[in-house]
């Protein structure tokens, strides 16, 4: 199947190009669409000569090309209706009336030059379905983001996500200002559906099935936690759909020499235990390093429960039922990881019984609080 893209390089077009080229090399198992895909690109910077080719053979059309903010206000009508017409003429010209897409905007209700651009374009394209007999396909897309969208350019989302991780100043008009937002992963889904004729509608416009509401206010409230998470080592709330979007979308703007970060290590004679991530509703994930013979715990908890899990070296976890004498011997090592559970009520210790360090990683119900520690020393 022969699949032209126009505006290839623009922000939807990379990412739909990049799934596609998943789907074809057989790494994206989630779509109907399958078999050999031949995606054609175009862009700004390919020949005309290319635009007629892949007019030829095209199978489907994606028409992602647009101009979305020109030095010159007529050059809207120019990029977003002139490129369309060029394309419709060149498919009319082969005789291929393939299905046809057209990205058009939510301001196409609006009467300024870019509105009126976009409107002209879905004009044009029921134009051409009716002169053909082609199946036009018209998106009035929302905001969008995700990764690989311009900062500074024409999306707030990405502007912010790109000045607060690389800590730079923005400006915020109107705190109170409702956006309706699509994340780019589920445009892509969208438009490979559109392939296969499963493309949803709302009214007579294609549309977006997953659409988010938020304030700008909001947006920056989360933007400004993503930053702040490191030092505190939390976690957004994955289980919100919309928060867990804009947190992948804000990591693809860090800074490349801003990737990690560090961690306090608790050192001592006997290792170290340092802290990953602190949740309020997840609990708190550690490792812990001990020293060749060393025994590390020697208490127990009422409440606080915990996970151990040897990824490295040898080692012996020992419990024992407060009231009671026996002992009970959990042998664990990196040779075989599994996980250990530490019930409330059992004192419990970790000795490595081996000649180099042992590493384990550590999860525990809740984070650690010094004023309500629910840890009491008493020797296995």
């Amino acid at each position: 199947m022969n699949i032209l893209i126009t505006g290839a390089k623009g922000f939807v077009g990379k990412n739909l190009c990049a799934e596609l080229k998943n789907i074809r090399d057989g790494k994206a198992r989630t779509y109907k669409l399958s078999g050999d895909l031949n995606i054609m690109e175009f862009d700004k910077d390919s020949k005309p000569e290319e635009l007629d080719e892949y007019c030829k053979q095209a199978d489907f059309v994606f028409n992602l090309a647009g101009v979305n903010r020109p030095e010159d206000p007529k050059e809207f009508m120019e990029g977003n209706f002139g490129f369309a017409s060029t394309l419709l003429d060149t498919l009319k010209r082969h005789g291929n009336h393939c299905p046809v897409m057209i990205s058009s905007s939510t301001q196409a209700a609006l009467d300024n030059p870019y509105g009126e651009s976009k409107r002209a374009g879905e004009q044009l394209m029921r134009k051409y379905a009716a002169e053909t007999g082609a199946k036009v396909i018209i998106y009035r897309f929302p905001n969008l983001f995700g990764k690989w969208c311009r900062p500074n350019y024409n999306s707030v989302v990405a502007t912010f996500c790109n000045n607060i991780a690389n800590d730079l100043t923005i400006k915020i008009n109107d705190a109170s200002a409702v956006l309706h937002l699509a994340y780019i992963d589920d445009v892509v889904h969208e438009l490979i559906a559109a392939i296969s004729g499963e493309e949803h509608y709302e009214g007579e416009f294609a549309s977006i099935p997953v659409v988010h509401e938020t304030t700008l206010g909001h947006i920056v409230d989360l933007l400004n936690q993503f930053k702040e998470s490191r030092e505190k080592r939390s976690i957004p709330d994955m289980s919100d759909p919309f928060t867990k979007k804009l947190y992948a979308t804000y990591l693809s703007y860090l800074p490349t020499d801003k990737f990690s970060y560090p961690l306090k290590m608790n050192i001592d004679n006997r290792g170290s235990f340092t802290e990953i991530i602190r949740t309020l509703d997840r609990g708190q994930f550690s490792v812990n390093i001990s020293k060749p013979h060393i025994t590390k715990g020697q208490h127990w908890h009422h409440t606080k429960n915990e996970k151990f899990c040897v990824v490295s070296g040898k080692g012996v976890i020992r419990f024992r039922k407060i009231g009671t004498d026996k002992v009970i011997e959990y042998p664990v090592t990196g040779d075989k990881i599994e996980v250990v559970d530490i019930p409330t009520g059992y004192t419990h210790n970790i000795e490595n019984t081996g000649d180099s360090d042992m590493v384990t990683f550590m999860w525990c119900n809740e984070p650690f609080d010094p004023e309500h520690p629910d840890t009491y020393f008493e020797e296995v």
